[in-house]
């Protein structure tokens, strides 16, 4: 299993929270949209699902959704937690986890389980990609709300 593991305090959790069971859809996933979108092309290129899924509602997501390119393994607001797991093409399995702890800090861990050589090539190959777009990702998700003037 190989992983990119993130973290980053939020200064509003409650806000982060909501920002992560928004994500994808209409809302996009709020850094390098462009680059999401062009993965979900490669992915519609090679027989896969592609990112048009959407999601069934704005701002509810359960088990068992289609979002976008990835199915809601586990959602749980109580816990701060949503699991999801990569229906794209990969050559590997990937799961994409936000969980909120009590100290406030993000915690945004992507996994994946490499197929031979041609899945650890396409990790090491995604590294910079992952690197940037996961860190955009999460600064997104637990920056400040705009404060009124």
């Amino acid at each position: 299993m190989l992983s990119d593991k993130q973290k980053m305090r939020a200064k509003d959790p409650e806000q982060a929270l909501n920002r992560i069971f928004s994500i994808g859809g209409r809302n996009g996933w709020y850094y390098g949209n462009w680059l999401w979108e062009f993965r979900g092309f490669l992915d519609k290129l090679f027989g896969g699902v592609g990112l048009k899924r959407g999601r069934k509602n704005a701002a509810v997501v359960s088990p068992g959704d289609a979002l976008d390119f990835w199915r809601v393994i586990l959602s749980s607001k109580e816990q701060k937690r949503l699991l999801l797991y990569a229906e794209m093409k990969l050559p590997g399995e990937a799961w994409l986890e936000f969980r909120i702890d009590e100290k406030g800090f993000v915690h945004q861990t992507a996994t994946f389980r490499p197929l031979g050589l041609a899945g650890r090539l396409y990790w090491i190959a995604m590294l910079p990609f992952h690197y940037f777009i996961f860190r955009g990702m999460l600064s997104k998700i637990v920056k400040s709300p705009n404060k009124p003037n």
